[in-house]
Order: C-alpha cells, then structure tokens, then sequence
C-alpha cells in the first residue's frame, strides 16, 4: 500500500512541475502590425530559433527603434537578454512588455517574468484596483 501512494505521490508531483520545464520561445507580431515591424520580429523569431541570440538582439533592437511600443518586440528581446545571461536587462524588458500588453497572458505567466526576484506577482483573473468596474462607475 505505501509503495502506491509513494508512486500516486511521485507521479503528482511530476505531472504539476511540467509547465516550468516548458521551453521559453519567442512571439509572432499580431495581427495588425506594420510590415516592417513585422518583418524584423520574424527575422529575429528565425535567428532566435536558430540559436543565434547576438543576430536575434540585434533584430528585436531594431524593431522596438521601429515600435517602441511593441510588447512583442520588448517581450522577444527579453527572452534572448535571458538566454544570453542578461538578467538585469532582460527583467527591465520583460517589466515593460508587461506594461505595453496587460492582458497578454503568455508575457505575464512567462516564467521568467515570475521568477524575478521581487517579481510582479499579479494575478491576471483578478481584476486590478484601477479597474473602474470596481469602483461602481
């Protein structure tokens, strides 16, 4: 009987720890985004898949000098910043495609993003007190 348990107990624990061995990737500009913002984000989504980070940063850089405001792009940069051993940059990426896509839930639940020390810990189904629907508008 304990050797069930020990494995109902094993296999519990290893079924629950498969979302933080799942692999970090780059993301696709949306739908909607310019052409050449687009183009860069692939040219550096391809460099990223082939493992090379230094031609990948290079391509994220240029498109946030395109969109500044692309959370893509931050996004993308930060997870090459992370790959490449730059934390401290990488966490201030990840911070503002945080900013730039509130709902986005791949940049919120992104591991590394949770992982930081200090990290945001916000809690994306639980409506935020800035909301005005929690104020009675």
């Amino acid at each position: 009987m304990h050797i069930v348990w020990s494995v109902l107990l094993l296999s519990a624990m290893f079924g629950c720890s498969g979302q933080s061995s799942k692999a970090i990737s780059v993301l696709a500009a949306p739908a909607g985004t310019k052409s050449t913002l687009a183009t860069q984000l692939e040219q550096g989504n391809a460099l990223f898949a082939s493992s090379d980070y230094a031609g990948a940063e290079q391509a994220f850089r240029q498109a946030l000098a395109i969109d500044a405001t692309s959370a893509e792009a931050h996004y993308n940069l930060a997870v090459t910043l992370d790959r490449t051993g730059n934390k401290t940059e990488a966490k201030r990426h990840y911070i503002q495609a945080a900013n730039l896509a509130p709902g986005n839930k791949v940049i919120w639940d992104s591991p590394p993003l949770r992982a930081q020390t200090n990290g945001l810990n916000h809690d994306i189904s639980r409506k935020s007190h800035l909301d005005p629907s929690n104020r009675g508008f």
